[in-house]
């Protein structure tokens, strides 16, 4: 059954993966940067045209959405559009009778069901539990710090985080970290990163049988307890491995990316010692690691900041372009300005019923991370110039291959 689950997956994942090879360049303009900033062209897009036609093979017809209202409303919509990835495969020509799991991918109901069994490890109460075994991770890898930020700080952190609340044993955390790194680079082979969706599902798969023997006392092992069979295999795969997807590269990316904002500007480094919340908000607004959200498919016609959207149109929007957007972030959107009043809320963690679940651990695993790598290393600089930084060109989670520093 383990490896049926995995191999449809992986199948199916590969060939959406071979497809999205072959896109135009054109249409990697979302997932692209100058530094740490967007391209303009999709500044320019946001301005002139906030839901734009994408030129897309396969016959579809698709839309990139960029201005933060448009965004907000595509993203909010209850019932005007649907992540069911088996409706968006089959959209570009892929074959699926099995539904791939987890919460990214899930309509209700069975989406209101999981996310209810999901939503309570993830409260601030149940997290605080948490916070001592992360100040002591975050300590135990500062005191292994040697030249690269991302490799001893940035990535360790989240991933044995991770490890820890998914009940994962500490001597797989490795491998872990190298299924995570590798999904999300659409330039790195058609189908290196869904093979490795892959194999985290066939890892995971074993690891629940083990945790339905014997329950132990992270997140798996709480939601068997809880919910025995209600849940089942396939389920408690999918969501954990959402958990990985969403808790893992991605806020190794933010502690690696927000470290080198505080690093080059002492002036923010300050700032963030007088309201690191505050910091720790508009850090998330300004980089957006996670680019663009999961592509949507329309399930009626509508109409979204003017422009017609059919039933069976895929619409994909930019996180990092709605953030960017003066009309709710305020005057130079492009600034770092911790004192920018962000009525409406920033969209790094997405909106609506699929906003990311872990956004509070996010947040928690910054407030410990960022004060205390700058307390421990108050000089701390990166070792090479801005241009010969290793900015990932393509990916769905902005991030850097590697940070070195001058301890």
């Amino acid at each position: 059954m383990t490896s049926l689950v995995s191999a449809v997956r992986a199948q199916m994942f590969g060939m959406l993966a071979r497809r999205l090879a072959q896109l135009p360049g054109g249409l990697l303009v979302p997932v692209r940067r100058d530094g740490l900033d967007p391209v303009d062209e999709l500044a320019r897009l946001r301005d002139t045209a906030p839901v734009s036609r994408m030129s897309v093979p396969f016959g579809l017809r698709a839309w990139l959405v960029t201005g933060y209202d448009p965004v907000r409303e595509v993203l909010g919509s209850l019932d005007g559009y649907s992540n069911d990835f088996g409706k968006f495969a089959g959209r570009v020509g892929i074959n699926v009778n099995r539904d791939p799991g987890g919460l990214g991918f899930a309509d209700p109901p069975v989406h209101t069901r999981l996310r209810k069994a999901l939503t309570p490890e993830f409260t601030m109460r149940r997290l605080a539990r948490l916070r001592p075994r992360i100040e002591a991770i975050v300590h135990e890898r500062l005191d292994a710090m040697t030249d690269d930020l991302w490799r001893d700080f940035a990535l360790p952190v989240p991933a044995l985080t991770i490890c820890e609340l998914l009940g994962v044993p500490y001597e797989d955390r490795d491998y872990f970290q190298e299924l995570s790194t590798t999904r999300f680079d659409l330039l790195d082979g058609a189908g290196a990163p869904l093979d490795a969706m892959g194999d985290s599902l066939t890892y995971l798969m074993d690891l629940i049988e083990r945790q339905r023997r014997e329950p132990g006392d992270g997140l798996l092992g709480s939601l068997i307890r809880t919910h025995g069979d209600a849940i089942d295999d396939r389920e408690l795969a999918g969501l954990a491995d959402g958990v990985l997807t969403g808790g893992l590269e991605t806020s190794a990316s933010m502690i690696a990316l927000g470290a080198y904002a505080l690093m080059t500007d002492p002036g923010l480094r300050a700032r963030m010692a007088a309201d690191t919340d505050a910091t720790i908000e508009e850090l998330l607004r300004y980089l957006t690691v996670v680019q663009v959200a999961f592509p949507r498919v329309a399930t009626r016609a509508g109409v979204v900041a003017g422009v017609e959207i059919r039933e069976g149109d895929v619409v994909v929007c930019s996180l990092s372009g709605a953030n960017r957007d003066p009309g709710a972030a305020g005057p130079e959107p492009d600034k770092i300005i911790t004192e920018r009043p962000l009525g409406r809320g920033h969209l790094a963690f997405g909106y609506g019923v699929h906003r990311c679940i872990g956004a509070e651990l996010a947040r928690m695993e910054l407030r410990v991370a960022y004060p205390a790598l700058f307390e421990r290393f108050p000089t701390l600089t990166p070792a090479v110039p801005a241009d010969e930084l290793r900015f990932r060109r393509a990916s769905i989670v902005f991030g850097l291959d590697a940070l070195p520093v001058r301890l």
